[in-house]
């Protein structure tokens, strides 16, 4: 019986096989939709803690906060890293709120 998640989970053909086993698997994994700078990758980057690996330069979680009456201080502002990792923070209980649940950027109105 083939286990849940063996060495081909989700590979399901020959090809998807093949090309992960003997083109990807040995590959860094890279995430191309963060808000990474491509420079800061390339350049190997040691970020000092989540704040500035989450939250700096990401305009999609500075437009929740905003969208949640956070002050731009803890945005992009002088606040200190943790700080604004806490006032994300506070703003995932919202998340949960009707006008929230399914897409959040169609949202009318305040979170």
């Amino acid at each position: 019986m083939k286990g849940f998640m063996d060495q081909d989970f989700l590979l399901s053909t020959e090809t998807a096989k093949w090309l992960y086993h003997k083109v990807a698997e040995g590959l860094p994994i890279l995430d191309y939709h963060c808000h990474i700078s491509p420079r800061e990758i390339a350049q190997d980057r040691t970020f000092d803690n989540l704040t500035q690996l989450w939250l700096e330069g990401d305009h999609y979680k500075w437009r929740l906060m905003r969208a949640a009456g956070v002050s731009e201080e803890k945005i992009t502002g002088n606040a200190d890293d943790r700080e604004k990792f806490r006032a994300f923070a506070e703003t995932m209980p919202q998340l949960a709120t009707p006008c929230i649940t399914g897409v959040i950027w169609n949202c009318s109105g305040s979170l």
